[in-house]
């Protein structure tokens, strides 16, 4: 827990004034003055009692001097904070401060990500394997000099040998470019696709970091609602009509971020059909394609051969771990000529070695294996999350258990202040993702609760104190 208040309290031991009372006024003082805040953390009364070298019990009975006249508060296994509502109003603020208890100042035990893999089961005595033997190779001084801005042409061979495979595409590896994650890919593919007012259609809601580097570009974002079926066709329609400059359109087409629907065939095929009409591009995003546990994913629209203008990102960190930072960016050559040229201003090329290493898992089968035992995992952990959801929400909530992808999507059958939920949640030790995260204007309704990275005690403590809050 961060404590980042720097300590300086000046005692007098000839004082008439107690010790005890001298530290309590002291501390006063620091709330008074602004120096501490509401929900700032103090040091424990070990740590506290050892910097200002005097008895504990001494420092714990100026806290509970604080404490009952209201200027600090305790949480159970968490600590001392400066309290919500103090005694008096403190210097420069015109109303009570409201309760703002950072994860830095109470780190959750139980974190609701937005779909985060679990990354203890990630392979790693079989990456750290690959990584011994690629430097005990005879050859090893030729992977330490520079590699080419594309990735490593071995591992772009397979990353297009498996998307050719699995995921129905038709490409080569010059149609690929391999980056650090799929938001490096993200922000290539913005400064080297839109300009200065340019137009970009989002999904709303939709996924912010994004958005931000398409902003970042220099363009502006047109938001486009979603429903059951994914995003609404005639609302591309009616932006299509009204700008001339729309430049691209970005989609989470397979599992959607947040909501995790399915676009429908329909919408795909129409979308195809917009924009080989009008030119814009289709930037597909398919960040968690793996993961799906119906019959069979449905093919990205990326595979269609009629679909002309598109760009393709997807990653492995999800399925190595996410620390692991692999993406990669499916585009035509001349994008990705562009591509690469700006890729070599930020970085120079990617991490051969590592790829090196993910290749050789994904030579061995190890890749396949693995992807094979966290399905099943995570299909069994998904089936588990309904469970409980069906049994502490189901009458305050509603949501649909997903094909695919590592979240659900719930939205509460009343209007609930979210964000007064996920304080009161914080304070239990349990975070969740506020819906800012998520929405183009006005926060929407609704929670993105990652079950991935959690165990099943975590869930259903996670959601039996949601369920007292709705």
């Amino acid at each position: 827990m961060l404590r980042p208040w720097k300590l300086e309290i000046q005692l007098n031991n000839n004082s008439d004034k107690a010790i005890y009372l001298q530290i309590a006024d002291a501390i006063i003082d620091a709330i008074k003055t602004g120096i501490l805040n509401s929900g700032n953390a103090l040091p424990g009364s070990r740590q506290l009692a050892e910097l200002l070298k005097v008895n504990r019990n001494t420092v714990i009975e100026a806290l509970d001097v604080l404490i009952a006249e209201g200027w600090l508060i305790t949480l159970e296994r968490k600590g001392t904070f400066v309290a919500d509502i103090l005694p008096i109003a403190v210097k420069g603020t015109n109303q009570p401060q409201k309760t703002k208890y950072h994860e830095e100042e109470i780190k959750p035990l139980i974190v609701f990500d937005d779909g985060i893999p679990d990354s203890r089961i990630a392979p790693m005595n079989e990456l750290a394997r690959a990584y011994r033997q690629i430097f005990n190779r005879k050859s090893r001084w030729q992977i330490m000099g520079y590699s080419t801005e594309f990735g490593n042409l071995e591992f772009r061979k397979a990353i297009a040998q498996m998307l050719n495979f699995k995921r129905g595409m038709n490409i080569t590896p010059n149609e690929i470019c391999i980056t650090r994650g799929s938001q490096m890919a993200m922000y290539l593919t913005s400064n080297c696709l839109l300009s200065k007012d340019d137009y970009v259609m989002v999904e709303n809601p939709g996924y912010k970091p994004a958005w931000e580097t398409f902003e970042n570009a220099g363009a502006k974002l047109l938001p486009i609602n979603v429903d059951k079926e994914g995003l609404l066709i005639d609302e591309v329609e009616v932006y299509l009509k009204k700008f001339s400059n729309i430049k691209a359109i970005y989609v989470t087409p397979h599992h959607q971020f947040p909501t995790t629907v399915t676009l429908s065939l329909k919408r795909r095929l129409k979308l195809i059909e917009l924009s080989n009409q009008y030119g814009f591009t289709i930037i597909e995003d398919d960040y968690d394609n793996e993961f799906h546990f119906g019959q069979r994913p449905i093919l990205p629209i990326s595979s269609y051969n009629n679909a002309q203008n598109m760009i393709y990102i997807g990653t492995l960190s999800k399925i190595v771990a996410p620390a692991l930072r692999i993406g990669y960016l499916v585009s035509n050559t001349e994008t990705i000529l562009k591509v690469g040229k700006h890729r070599k201003m930020i970085d120079v090329q990617g991490d051969n070695i590592m790829e090196e290493a993910v290749l050789q898992l994904i030579n061995e089968g190890e890749i396949k294996r693995h992807l094979k035992r966290t399905t099943l995992i995570y299909k069994a952990k998904r089936d588990y999350f309904e469970t409980i959801c069906n049994k502490y929400l189901k009458d305050k909530t509603t949501f649909i258990k997903p094909e695919g992808g590592l979240a659900f999507w719930i939205v509460p059958n009343s209007d609930v202040d979210i964000f007064e939920i996920a304080d009161k949640l914080l304070l239990k030790g349990i975070k969740i993702i506020t819906p800012e995260k998520f929405s183009f204007d006005k926060p929407i309704s609704g929670f993105r609760l990652g079950y991935a990275s959690l165990n099943e005690k975590q869930l259903e403590e996670g959601i039996i104190e949601l369920a007292r809050h709705l």
